[in-house]
């Protein structure tokens, strides 16, 4: 797999608009001890990740019973902004999970999180490969630690491509033509979304990296794509829901909702066959249908290479600069990446861990399987790219998921649609790096 790094150098020198003065204020030092308090924990995810991260809790709490976690967690939509919110007010929780992005685009940049190399006797990093921990680095400080390295990989119903006696696609050409045998049955092979997870986009970048050898956007935020590229990213999903691969945003909408693709009764039902989703979140698509029924496919390519597909950071775990119990909130950091017991618990509920030593420790039980696992290993075998944190921003995935809408609606053509977005995030990629 290759592994493109993403540099302290790099993250150094971006300043976006809403950053304001950079100048780390921490209210309280560290001291070396574990006093009695109560920490406040904060993540996203699923029911699996929230199941098994309060079953963590409870070991936590009989391991340190003076020190009282208050679990704060919910779904991905609007979970960016409520954090930035909190931590522009100074009520962010002690121990957050956080988006790779965050170091660049939270009030404060990477400064909103505590150095955690100023915490050595409560973290132990010494399971993580250097390029791994690099991720979270910023000029000599570690802002983050990785959770899990991961990447969006597709998965299906074997159920329903057994009923309609079909193969799982490895090529784009294979992938649109299963629309017309599964809309003879009322079904779809695959579904994207364009809620603030972007799939849909993401899609559509992998195939015009994989076509074009060229990348979206850069590691220091610079946009790889002519408005010729974007063009051809956009004819490919207009196609996928021309050829009925896909339902349209409309079909979508009247028959899900607002609610997510892995809650939809027309995912749950088999009428969606299939998702892209990242291996280390896939467990909540998975919880909703029978045991085994859910199956990871092979990466699509044109035939040849799988160049274009990506991965990242999935998740980080980071303190707040605000916390009042740097020691407390860093031990249980440590425990959530690195204890063998916890490890077990957690299982692969936010991917692969990073940390050997939670690896070792499911290996050792025999638990380092399943979709997220089968994801790792296909994105391991590919000749991947890092995702840009740029490209996971919320204005741009905006950008991207209006001009997809336009286009699904008609309300526009390719072309015009391209030309917009290219100019939106030409402007805005200036603008934050100015």
């Amino acid at each position: 797999m290759k592994k493109i790094v993403l540099t302290a150098a790099a993250l150094a020198a971006v300043t976006l608009s809403s950053c304001g003065n950079r100048n780390q204020d921490i209210s309280v030092k560290p001291d070396g001890s574990l006093d009695p308090c109560t920490l406040r924990f904060s993540w996203w995810g699923g029911d699996d990740r929230h199941e098994a991260a309060l079953r963590a809790l409870e070991l936590w709490s009989e391991r340190y019973p003076d020190i009282t976690v208050i679990p704060e967690y919910g779904g991905w939509d609007g979970w960016t902004e409520k954090t930035a919110a909190q931590l522009s007010g100074g009520t962010a929780p002690d121990l957050m999970q956080i988006n790779f992005d965050w170091l660049i685009s939270m009030p404060k940049g990477g400064d909103a999180f505590y150095d955690l190399y100023s915490i050595p006797e409560r973290i132990d990093i010494s399971g993580y490969d250097s390029e791994v921990l690099s991720f979270g680095e910023m000029e000599g400080a570690l802002r983050a630690v990785t959770i899990s390295v991961s990447g969006r990989t597709l998965f299906y119903n074997s159920e329903v491509y057994d009923s309609l006696g079909a193969e799982y696609p490895e090529t784009w050409d294979e992938l649109i033509a299963l629309g017309s045998s599964f809309s003879g049955k009322g079904a779809y092979p695959l579904d994207l979304d364009i809620q603030s997870g972007g799939t849909a986009w993401y899609l559509a970048v992998v195939y015009v990296q994989q076509t074009t050898g060229r990348q979206f956007m850069t590691m220091d935020g610079e946009l790889g794509f002519s408005a010729e590229d974007i063009k051809l990213a956009l004819d490919f999903y207009r196609r996928l829901e021309d050829e009925r691969v896909i339902r349209t945003i409309q079909s979508r909408t009247d028959e899900d909702g607002n609610a997510a693709l892995y809650q939809s009764p027309e995912f749950i039902d088999g009428t969606v066959a299939g998702v892209l989703e990242w291996g280390s979140s896939v467990g909540k698509y998975e919880m909703v249908l029978p045991e085994g029924v859910l199956e990871a496919g092979p990466l699509l390519t044109d035939g040849e290479s799988t160049d274009g597909w990506m991965i990242k950071p999935s998740l980080m775990y980071a303190v707040s600069a605000q916390t009042q119990y740097p020691d407390e909130a860093a031990q249980l950091l440590d425990f959530f990446i690195n204890d063998p017991d916890c490890a077990a618990i957690m299982g692969t509920t936010r991917g692969i861990p990073a940390s050997s030593y939670a690896q070792a420790a499911l290996e050792e039980k025999g638990l380092l399987t399943g979709l997220a696992m089968e994801s790792d290993e296909l994105l391991g075998g590919a000749d991947t790219i890092m995702v840009s944190p740029y490209m996971e921003l919320t204005r741009i995935k905006e950008y991207c998921n209006e001009a997809i809408e336009k286009v699904s609606y008609g309300q526009t053509d390719t072309g015009a649609a391209a030309e917009e977005l290219y100019n939106s995030i030409q402007g805005y990629l200036e603008k934050i790096r100015k």
